[in-house]
């Protein structure tokens, strides 16, 4: 059980340029130990790595996104090519020359093991390396920093399968190292006070051996399709009604799934066949109706669906897997 730890700001790091070597930087200003991590925010990454670009910041989010999550006005929270979602693709604008805008690092989780690597060679020290970003979360107010590259620690601590104090099996509890590190770390950090990287000292349990970097970050980003909130609640809207997938092979339905569809209309019915609902009634519009709902609702549990009209008031929602 970890009983102790200790963070400490680094401070009298110049400006960082295109060029500069980090591991010089920070190990010439910081103390460090075996078994310490060193948090690093991603702008002097960035910034050493040569990753300014001239242009607007809409510009730049539009080279750096792969898929817009959700949008409000001149908001746009995207999804960038590190699969990291967050607002304006992780794009700067602070302390830079007007007309440029600072980018992410191209693979943070490289970058991490670079500088981990060079500390090693320089100093002797095997210390693990996260680096940093800030970032909102949904459901919650503020900001927080969290790990978008790491190298040297164990990112995630999976305990599922072992016990509580109460001998209760754990099923899902596996902590964010590295996450946790970040947040950490940016209590000494701050935002308005110009110091970009924390060494963090009692972790040595997290730390993995000279040689081993680890997954990275990378591990941390749950995939699109596994993510229940993977759209804003607009952007899933249209989704259901203008994106739907086909279907592609069968797949079963309960059909619990349409419970209350039909409480407020009259003389519309629904018969389930294999992959098929027919909707039928003697108005052809509310048979519409009711199975483009029925489509919108098979289509938000994950299934392709296909509405076809049929002779007379009738229509076919056919559903299945989605097609890739």
């Amino acid at each position: 059980m970890r009983k102790h730890l200790e963070i400490y700001p680094v401070t009298g790091l110049p400006e960082v340029a295109a060029g500069a070597d980090l591991a010089a930087l920070i190990g010439d200003e910081a103390d460090l130990r075996d078994g310490d991590v060193v948090s690093v925010t991603s702008k002097i990454v960035s910034k050493a790595e040569g990753r300014l670009t001239t242009g607007t910041r809409d510009e730049a989010i539009d080279a750096e996104l792969v898929r817009v999550v959700a949008q409000r006005g001149e908001t746009r929270i995207v999804q960038t090519r590190h699969g990291l979602v967050m607002a304006a693709a992780g794009t700067d604008t602070s302390n830079t020359a007007p007309g440029t805008v600072l980018l992410l690092p191209v693979d943070p989780d490289l970058s991490a093991r670079g500088l981990r690597t060079a500390l090693k060679e320089r100093y002797d020290v095997n210390v693990g390396v996260v680096i940093t970003d800030t970032l909102g979360r949904p459901w919650r107010n503020g900001q927080t920093d969290l790990a978008i590259g790491a190298a040297g620690v164990r990112v995630v601590d999976d305990l599922r399968g072992t016990t509580d104090s109460h001998g209760n099996v754990l099923a899902v509890t596996e902590p964010a190292l590295a996450d946790e590190i970040a947040s950490a770390s940016e209590l000494v950090k701050g935002k308005a006070d110009g110091v970009p990287v924390a060494v963090l000292r009692g972790l040595q349990d997290v730390v993995l051996p000279v040689g081993e970097h680890g997954p990275g970050a990378r591990a941390l980003v749950r995939d699109a399709e596994f993510d229940m909130f993977s759209l804003g609640t607009r952007e899933a809207a249209r989704a259901a009604v203008l994106e739907r997938k086909a279907p592609d092979g069968p797949r079963e339905v309960d059909p619990s799934l349409w419970d209350g569809l039909l409480d407020e209309v009259e003389d519309i019915h629904v018969e389930l066949l294999d992959n098929a609902v027919t909707v039928f009634g003697d108005e052809p519009v509310a048979v519409g109706v009711i199975a483009e709902r029925l489509a919108v609702l098979l289509h938000a549990e994950g299934y392709g669906v296909d509405v076809r009209s049929g002779p007379g008031s009738e229509a076919t929602v056919t559903f299945g897997s989605r097609s890739k």
